[in-house]
């Protein structure tokens, strides 16, 4: 468990890999910990619920946002903005819950700017194979969409060295207890990219 201390914890990774699911878990299993609920322009899916999800917005609204300095990061991924409400997040963090960001590494570098002592941690897929297949089911994109976030995937994979900590997501259980341990013990003298770790990295880049 998670100490009331306001951890803000960062988790990026190449669309596919799983990162919503290994969030998801996180808060079931840690009582104390919230997702940020980000804004953004793109269209709701099927699946998806207003303000649980994200918040959808028009693209006017976003532009209006920023303006006003209303976000904590916000990056233009696939053609449509994602962001992290200020307001919200600090209110959480005030509050002493540990709050999970799920953004992009563009997202990521902006937050270690403004809040440096926040903990960030890159998720890789266990291989190309399986990355392939796992947006290939998730069955909402086309075969061009489909081609174009792997190739995106290779490009995040390559700010895999700015983070924290670098972790495979074999299966939930246990990327899950990789990250709560890493939170807990942040200042471990382990190194950022286990051998594991690598050998995905130099199968991608």
């Amino acid at each position: 468990m998670v100490d009331k201390n306001g951890n803000l914890i960062v988790i990026s990774a190449p669309s596919g890999t799983g990162k919503t699911t290994i969030v998801k878990q996180l808060m079931l299993k840690n009582k104390n910990i919230r997702a940020s609920v980000s804004y953004t322009t793109r269209n709701m899916r099927p699946n998806e619920t207003n303000g649980l999800d994200y918040v959808f917005v028009t693209l006017q609204i976003f532009e209006s946002m920023i303006i006003q300095n209303m976000f904590l990061e916000f990056a233009n991924v696939f053609g449509h903005y994602y962001g992290t409400p200020t307001k919200e997040t600090l209110e959480a963090l005030n509050q002493g819950h540990t709050i999970i960001l799920e953004i992009d590494w563009q997202g990521a570098e902006q937050i270690r700017m403004r809040r440096p002592e926040s903990i960030s941690i890159f998720l890789l897929p266990p291989s190309k194979e399986e990355l392939k297949k796992r947006l290939t089911n998730r069955a909402t994109d086309s075969s061009e969409q489909i081609e174009l976030r792997f190739q995106e995937a290779i490009k995040d994979i390559e700010q895999y060295n700015n983070f924290d900590r670098v972790i495979v997501n074999h299966d939930i259980d246990t990327t899950c207890e990789e990250i709560m341990s890493f939170v807990n013990n942040s200042h471990t003298s382990e190194p950022a990219v286990n051998k594991k770790a690598l050998a995905v990295i130099k199968s991608f880049i």
